[in-house]
């Protein structure tokens, strides 16, 4: 299908749904809903398709108007210079539909659980862990999301064994989707002396969060156990059994939650994590279904595939999906510099989208 062809398709369910809603017909509150809703994402596309067509009829006239050979010299000069200035115009507004026009991932609107987990490299990529957890803490306070952590396991010199948040705000999801997979440090420990550098990791996860409706948790389902909270090298920090570890029979996956005083608060939190899990293990089934043949250029968002490097002597980061070296180590881990790494990554997934659709 041409591009004309799909603008066409779209503006005819627009004005289809236009018109449903604001005629006679009765609809349930359910058709109601969706109905709105299409039509409030679709009106955007719609927007943009007329003003395509505005520049389109304009560029007829000017050039009509530039040919005129018994046109005004002076008129047809200056048709000639709009007809540039338009000319220059319409290719981005093409390329802005065809980003309107790319079909949505559901879960982009959505609050996000983020797990960072220390991986090889002992001491070193624990304190790394922390490093990364407090750049995404630093980054969601910069662009004003709620950053509320659900638990953190440390080590005796403070780094991270595993550390998990929920982010809320506005397209969470959207922004964060692609910092999961294997992060790498390479910089001189804190614990060597030798002055050697030495190369640790870490893992992301972003998972969307998912509400009690996106997946049904039943009880039967459930083995919950209870124990005494314990800080780092198993120092126990509560006299009360409080710590909870769900664990989803069907699945394996295993939640536990100690931060919180209260069992319940405990519990409720577990459940969220579990929650989050489920629903990304189901989107990854299905995408894989749908797309069992084709990888996505910025990588898969596997746990396991190495996504970047962060050079301490070198004060470089290197996303290496996209080939990406930004020579600003220490603004990317405060959080400033992060958004041009996930600008690049969302600008490289919408050209690779736009490419599929050809």
């Amino acid at each position: 299908m041409s591009l004309d062809e799909k603008l066409d398709s779209v503006l005819d369910r627009y004005r289809e749904l236009r018109d449903r809603l604001s005629g006679q017909e009765a609809l349930d509150p359910g058709q109601l809903a969706r109905m709105s809703k299409e039509l409030s994402d679709l009106t955007p596309i719609a927007e943009k398709i007329d003003e395509i067509h505005k520049v389109r009829a304009e560029l007829q006239e000017l050039s009509d108007l530039a040919k005129d050979p018994d046109g005004d010299a002076e008129m047809r000069s200056l048709a000639e210079e709009e007809i540039e200035a338009l000319e220059r115009r319409l290719p981005e507004l093409e390329r802005e539909i065809r980003v309107l026009l790319i079909p949505q991932d559901e879960a982009d609107a959505r609050n996000a659980i983020l797990e960072v987990r220390a991986g090889t490299g002992g001491e070193e990529a624990a304190l790394f862990a922390s490093d990364l957890f407090r750049m995404y803490q630093r980054y969601a306070e910069l662009r004003g999301w709620k950053f509320e952590v659900l638990s953190i396991s440390e080590t005796d010199l403070g780094g991270y064994k595993e550390a998990i948040a929920s982010i809320s705000g506005r397209n969470v999801f959207a922004r964060l989707k692609f910092e999961s997979g294997g992060h790498r440090v390479q910089r001189v420990p804190q614990t060597e002396g030798g002055g050697r550098i030495h190369t640790s990791a870490a893992t992301v996860a972003v998972l969307p969060e998912a509400e009690e409706v996106d997946v049904q948790i039943e009880d039967k389902d459930l083995r919950i156990d209870v124990f005494r909270s314990s800080g780092p090298g198993g120092q126990s920090v509560n006299t009360t059994d409080s710590a909870v570890r769900i664990t989803h029979l069907p699945t394996g996956i295993v939640v536990s939650q100690q931060d919180e005083k209260s069992q319940h608060k405990n519990k409720a939190k577990a459940l969220r994590v579990l929650r989050a899990r489920l629903y990304d293990a189901e989107r990854a089934a299905a995408d894989a279904a749908r797309a069992a043949s084709r990888r996505s250029q910025i990588g898969s968002g596997d746990r396991s595939e190495r996504v970047r490097t962060y050079n301490f002597p070198q004060g470089r980061v290197t996303d290496h999906r996209i080939n990406l070296t930004l020579y600003k180590l220490d603004r990317v881990l405060s959080g400033e510099a992060l958004d041009e790494i996930v600008e690049a990554l969302i600008a490289e997934d919408q050209a690779e989208k736009i490419a599929s659709m050809q």
